[in-house]
């Protein structure tokens, strides 16, 4: 087997030059890479005839490996795979496993499609001598800088378990907190659609035939009988249809300007105006950054890089421009906590948790506080939500329909009042 000669420093930063036997040039980066090392120069000192046919075997069954681990995953990988990824990635780090290894065993045993190209494009980088964090680096759509930040500082400082441990902590939270907002719309959403139904089907089928037994029966029917026949006329008519083309075509071109970033930014102000719905932004403000700057900090990563990165996790774009000038007036030295206080957007006990933690030198402890009080706070107040959507459809399906019993029932009785007249 081929011998290379290799000059790398280990994570005390001293420099090592030494040998080491490997197939190929890629097997020895990647062998030294999951050592911890960051190679310098690699260079092949022995390599005969023999030697180099074995080296071409093995570099030709690698490339089988791979190819055979690629195979069936033509799909690319989305964000939906990091965290499985991260998941699967602990769970052999801890067994023992280097975090090259384990990212070549996925490779070849995971089978789910998306997060079977993702590991064996991870692995083909890291058998090229790259990092796990520049490997990750090659799937933005995936792993963004916060991520793969996070990941290179565990590597520098040699707590890549750690760093793995919180990582996934905090993204399952994020998960958890998006199940919740789900969980929270889809019975109003579904309440919502059964209204709709509820009351196309009487305006549009019922009531049409309601007036025409009504009119070959004679007689005059009541002004709430007339009301909903003259609705259900015009939703039928082409000023109707129209009407509702127009309605549907006005919140396309709403929702279309919201993309654009004037239309962001001025649907988000107004937004924050809105009663319930104000509140709930600010709170989902100040998880975010509790939650993401907390583990930043905690992994190493330094405040300035940190800021910057809890800033692109802010949703709001109002706020998002408020914590910017607020991080460039840390960076001239200013208190954190005053120089949120000058954005008005936090709260003021939110404010104050984090003065404390900062004078007595625990930010990390206070910002851990603040996301685990916040995220009880959002819960309830998805819980809230639920509720008084929920009860709102309700009340309104309720008042329609009992509002179209009236005028059918009152109809009927004015018909027949007539014929008793008439008789």
């Amino acid at each position: 087997m081929p011998r290379f000669s290799y000059s790398a420093r280990d994570r005390a930063g001293q420099t090592t030059t030494a040998e080491i036997e490997a197939p190929t040039r890629k097997d020895a980066l990647r062998i030294l890479g999951a050592r911890g090392l960051q190679v310098g120069s690699v260079s092949e000192v022995a390599g005969g005839p023999a030697a180099k046919t074995a080296g071409a075997t093995a570099a030709k069954a690698s490339q089988a490996l791979l190819r055979a681990a690629r195979r069936g995953s033509t799909q690319p990988p989305t964000r939906k795979e990091c965290l499985p990824f991260l998941e699967a990635l602990h769970d052999l780090a801890t067994s023992g496993l280097s975090a090259g290894e384990a990212v070549r065993l996925l490779s070849v045993r995971i089978k789910e499609p998306r997060l079977r190209a993702l590991c064996a494009g991870a692995w083909e980088k890291i058998s090229e001598g790259a990092p796990l964090s520049r490997a990750m680096a090659g799937f933005p759509q995936v792993f963004d800088p916060s991520i793969t930040n996070l990941i290179q500082a565990g590597e520098a400082t040699g707590s890549l378990n750690d760093t793995l441990a919180r990582l996934i902590a905090h993204l399952t939270e994020q998960r958890e907190l998006r199940r919740q907002l789900v969980a929270a719309l889809a019975y109003p959403i579904f309440m919502v659609a059964v209204a709709g139904g509820v009351i196309l089907f009487f305006l549009l089928f019922l009531l049409p035939r309601l007036k025409t037994l009504l009119t070959s029966l004679g007689g005059k029917m009541p002004a709430s009988t007339s009301l909903l026949i003259h609705v259900s006329e015009f939703a039928l008519s082409v000023y109707g249809v129209a009407t509702a083309i127009a309605i549907v075509v006005g919140i396309s071109s709403f929702f279309g300007w919201r993309q654009t970033p004037a239309g962001r930014a001025a649907t988000d102000a107004w937004l924050l105006k809105v009663p319930l719905i104000g509140p709930f932004i600010v709170a989902q403000t100040v998880l975010a950054f509790a939650q993401t700057l907390s583990v930043l900090l905690e992994n190493g990563i330094t405040a300035a890089e940190a800021l910057r990165m809890t800033e692109k996790q802010i949703e709001n774009t109002v706020h998002r421009e408020a914590f910017k000038t607020a991080t460039a007036r840390v960076l001239e030295g200013e208190a954190l906590s005053l120089a949120l206080t000058r954005t008005g957007c936090f709260p003021d006990l939110v404010l104050d948790r984090l003065a404390v933690g900062e004078n007595t030198g625990n930010v990390v402890p206070s910002l851990k506080q603040i996301a685990i009080a916040y995220q009880k706070q959002i819960s309830n107040q998805l819980n809230f939500f639920t509720k008084v959507i929920a009860s709102g459809v309700l009340m309104g399906v309720f008042i329609f329909v009992g509002f179209i019993a009236f005028a059918i029932v009152s109809a009927i009785f004015q018909v027949s009042s007539s014929f008793k007249m008439g008789g």
